[in-house]
């Protein structure tokens, strides 16, 4: 690259505008945009900051800079997000793929206990795909159907499952939560949308401004999802199945209950990494 700034200057003009806009760790981000909209790899971006930028790349760098000082989602910027040691296709049609979540996948494999067979596993809400792939990925004889009331979600999560190799064991359809399915299931997920609506303009402004409010939005109380799914759970789960729901902070005890009044009897809660409360699992034994 020849004419322009060093990409040590490009980084501190960078870094400057991302800490003015209160971007969380700014120097952090702002290497990730410069690989990102430079075409070059992080150990290059550490590595060699008298490296000059040419002006055209410069230009893709500002863009993607004052995208994130706008506080658009950082991946929403790169178009990816790592979920489970996996690199998933995200957009502004799904939500963005969170560490908390991993809890769900940790527990349905801790709940197997090294169980690898033919198991049947719905996902509700299935957005991205994450939390199905991520399944898929870890019992490679295990197939699922992931449900969705967004196409344009459902066309990013047959994007991830054929990039990820698991088309063959995946199957992507349009449906609002379980109304209309048909059959048993080993294992049934979800992360519904829990967030009560007067608390979403709270949120911070990558997830309240830039998320899909469908994926977030979980009516007047934040329980409408589990009010929409858990009826469902006695004829969708095989015998000895389980269902692990996630669940916001703060709502274990509300869902519980919600969970107990149909019926359910056999209820676990797991925290996630933070020791909050996160996935549910309800266990049918009939």
């Amino acid at each position: 690259m020849t004419d322009g700034v060093t990409l040590a200057g490009a980084l501190s003009g960078a870094q400057r505008i991302l800490a003015a806009a209160g971007v969380p760790n700014p120097q952090l981000e702002a290497r990730l945009l410069a690989s990102h909209a430079l075409g070059i790899t992080s150990e290059m971006v550490l590595g060699y900051p008298e490296r000059r930028v040419d002006l055209g790349r410069k230009a893709n760098f500002d863009a993607a800079v004052n995208r994130r000082a706008q506080r658009e989602p950082l991946a929403h910027i790169l178009g990816r997000r790592e979920f489970w040691s996996l690199s998933f296709h995200v957009g502004h049609h799904t939500l963005v793929p969170r560490p908390d979540t991993e809890t769900l996948v940790e527990a349905v494999l801790n709940w197997l206990g090294g169980h690898n067979g033919d198991l049947r596993i719905l996902d509700l809400g299935t957005g991205s795909g994450c939390i199905l792939l991520a399944l898929l990925a870890e019992l490679p004889r295990a197939w699922g159907v992931g449900v969705d009331l967004s196409m344009h979600a459902l066309e990013i999560a047959r994007q991830n499952a054929a990039a990820l190799g698991l088309a063959d064991r995946a199957d992507f359809v349009r449906g609002d939560w379980a109304n209309g399915l048909h059959g048993r299931f080993d294992v049934v997920i979800s992360n519904p949308p829990y967030i009560a609506d007067r608390d979403i303009i709270g949120l911070e402004p990558e997830v309240s401004q830039f998320e899909p409010r469908l994926a977030l939005s979980g009516g007047p109380d934040g329980l409408t999802a589990y009010r929409a799914i858990v009826p469902h759970l006695g004829r969708l789960l095989a015998r000895n199945g389980s269902a692990f729901l996630e669940i916001g902070a703060g709502g274990a005890a509300d869902v519980t209950k919600l969970i107990r009044e149909q019926g359910f009897e056999h209820i676990e809660i797991k925290d996630d990494f933070a020791s909050i409360p996160r996935c549910v699992r309800i266990a049918n034994t009939i």
